[in-house]
């Protein structure tokens, strides 16, 4: 018996290739670089994603789902069967419908109806496919943004890009995995945690990119510090954290090393990155973008930009879409402030050989109803029941128009696709089983799509 136990001490404690040593070469390989590449489960059809999030909830009754007989109806109540148990954020039972403010057309090889709001949207018609039957379960901004970026209405969870980039890390050396870029009125109504990391390690979290100038404030050295003395303090500072992980063990502690390395390799890294200027004419023309003036179009083409250096995700917020009143004029500055430059990136793309394997995706937090919001006649509420996405690239099947709502434009009446759905069908393009990527927080697992989400077969190419 004592020379079992000898033994069992001796395998745990000293041998090579004890079960501590091993422990112990897991979890330095783990801290080395915790945005190192990882494989996905399965070959993936898209390796990066740019995700154009239209903050406020574009009407999909204007720009993609022409209803005739809302038109014909225009002005008059809904029938009362419809909007029995219905709720909305502002809605009055009373509202009469409104029949859509703009013309539409056939587009493309399949004759696709679109709006005369989205020209440009109108030419790559072919190259996207347009989901014309989301459902979601949020009708305030706020946690209808929570939804569709993390998976819940719930402050606290890691957002896509987050489980994203710790499921594939990163092929950028020198510049974050996951970035975000504002435009618009303002910025979501969800705030930081659309692009946060929740309970995932805060390496994985979104950086927020400014549009012009240094990307992030206080990049640039100080007066009086040249790269050596950065390097020498930088170098410093990480013994100091390496000697208190060791003595602490927090993992937060590999953060903050990676933020200060990253910093310092942004110094270098960022201004080449920013400066729109080198780009060729025709591309700047293409996107609409003007360097040095902060714009929609412009942080397009830096999300190309971006991808083409190995980040992994790159999400564009314009908040400006909440039209309850002056449908007509906000609805045309919006669609001319982001339609041309989403359609220039998709064809950018396209030309540069980076569309096959980068996955977009178009689109907001819910729809907009097909009753007129109070008493005016040029206004919509929230509406989770029924909206329009597009998705273009990555393995995504390309000029196909999928799913249907009823004759209003009020309730999806063909393949549903709820936001968890699109969520496991976006984690499938990206190589994950979406059940199997997950992190055991508070004693179980979760993941993006939690307890929900089917794949969506027909947006595959």
């Amino acid at each position: 018996m004592k020379t079992n136990s000898i033994a069992r001490r001796w395998f745990l404690k000293d041998c090579s290739i004890g079960l501590g040593a091993m422990a112990m070469q897991q979890l330095t390989a783990a801290s080395a670089n915790p945005l190192a590449p990882k494989k996905p489960h399965y070959e993936p059809r898209a390796k990066r994603v740019i995700f154009l999030f239209m903050a406020g909830a574009p009407s999909h009754l204007e720009m993609f789902d022409f209803k005739p007989q809302l038109a014909k109806f225009d002005g008059t109540l809904p029938p009362p069967d419809l909007l029995k148990g219905y709720r909305a954020a502002f809605i009055n039972p009373n509202s009469k419908l409104m029949g859509p403010k703009f013309k539409f057309a056939r587009y493309g090889q399949n004759g696709t109806e679109l709006s005369e709001l989205i020209p440009h949207t109108a030419k790559i018609v072919d190259e996207i496919a347009i989901v014309k039957s989301m459902a979601t379960d949020a009708f305030n901004h706020a946690p209808g943004q929570l939804l569709m970026n993390t998976g819940t209405m719930q402050f606290g969870r890691p957002s896509m890009g987050a489980w994203v980039t710790y499921g594939l890390g990163s092929e950028a050396n020198d510049l974050p995995a996951f970035v975000v870029f504002s435009s618009g009125k303002k910025g979501p109504s969800g705030g930081n945690s659309c692009w946060g990391s929740g309970f995932l390690p805060t390496v994985y979290q979104g950086v927020q990119f400014r549009g012009s100038g240094d990307p992030v404030l206080y990049l640039s050295n100080p007066s009086g510090v040249d790269t050596q003395l950065q390097r020498d303090s930088l170098d410093s500072i990480r013994r100091l954290n390496e000697m208190h992980k060791a003595s602490v063990g927090d993992p937060e502690i590999d953060t903050r090393i990676n933020s200060f390395e990253m910093a310092f390799k942004m110094q270098a890294s960022a201004p080449e990155l920013m400066d729109l200027s080198k780009e060729p004419k025709h591309v700047l023309d293409l996107y609409g973008a003007v360097p040095g003036k902060p714009s929609f179009a412009n942080n397009c083409l830096l999300a190309r930009r971006l991808i083409e250096r190995g980040v992994r995700f790159v999400q564009l917020y314009h908040e400006a879409w909440d039209q309850h009143g002056s449908l007509v004029r906000d609805i045309k500055i919006n669609c001319k402030d982001t339609d041309q430059a989403s359609a220039a990136l998709v064809l950018d793309l396209k030309q540069r050989g980076l569309l096959k394997d980068t996955l977009v995706v178009w689109g907001g937090e819910f729809g907009r109803t097909p009753m007129v919001q109070g008493g005016g006649d040029d206004g919509r509420d929230h509406h989770p029941n029924a909206f329009t996405m597009w998705m273009a690239g990555g393995g995504v099947k390309p000029g196909l128009v999928m799913g249907e709502t009823d004759e209003l434009g009020f309730n999806v009446t063909k393949d549903k696709v709820h936001v968890h759905d699109l969520h496991a069908t976006i984690m499938h393009l990206l190589g994950f089983e979406h059940t199997k990527l997950t992190y055991r927080f508070q004693g179980r697992d979760y993941r993006l799509t939690d307890v929900h989400g089917e794949l969506v077969n027909k947006l595959l190419a």
